[in-house]
């Protein structure tokens, strides 16, 4: 895959992992016609969803995205979430990734935190290698949430797949990495929420 067709999958994938109001799903027949450009194993699982949102009811599929990433924190789109919780590091950490941003000269819409996945990969479109490489470093939580979103049955699932297909594969310890945190939650994790999956699926095999 060239760099042109990888940014119109993570432009793509970026939209389809957007809550379902009336602009995404309007623009849901222009993300179905550029997927045209993206080799089939990528483009078919984004292809999936797409189908899935054109042909859904609004209301049902809100409903549906929100009790998937709103009220269940093993299926949260920040990826921070997984390498530092609810803790005062992650505020931190959100700070050097507004970093990122700015240097690659990318404005995140208001309120959007930089570490949300949808604006990652619109960073990864617009911006290139920084974006990847950003997507690369949180492997372990993309592989978390992707094994949470299969356990599931969610169909947000495909999206998670085509992500993870266009990253390198995982790098010496991220699948014992993405074990360990599978078992122990992130750090100081609050009582009552979501338990993360026990089972991590395949680390990004092509």
């Amino acid at each position: 895959m060239n760099a042109g067709q990888r940014a119109v999958a993570a432009r793509a994938a970026s939209t389809l992992l957007r809550y379902p109001d009336a602009d995404v799903l309007d623009t849901v027949p222009t993300v179905r016609a550029a997927l045209v450009e993206v080799p089939a194993g990528t483009a078919g699982p984004l292809a999936s969803v797409a189908e899935h949102l054109a042909a859904g009811d609004p209301r049902k599929l809100a409903e549906d995205y929100v009790e998937t990433f709103d009220f269940r924190r093993r299926c949260s789109l920040h990826l921070t979430y997984y390498t530092h919780g609810d803790t005062r590091a992650r505020g931190q950490a959100l700070a050097e990734l507004a970093g990122l941003y700015r240097a690659a000269g990318y404005r995140l819409d208001g309120g959007e935190l930089p570490d949300h996945l949808p604006a990652v990969l619109e960073l990864a479109a617009h911006a290139g290698e920084p974006g990847w490489q950003l997507l690369h470093a949180h492997r372990v939580g993309l592989d978390l949430l992707a094994a949470a979103l299969e356990r599931d049955g969610s169909v947000y699932a495909h999206t998670l797949a085509a992500v993870r297909r266009m990253l390198p594969s995982p790098r010496p310890g991220d699948e014992a990495a993405a074990r360990h945190l599978a078992a122990t939650g992130p750090p100081a994790e609050l009582v009552g929420l979501d338990p993360f999956p026990t089972h991590v699926a395949d680390g990004g095999r092509r």
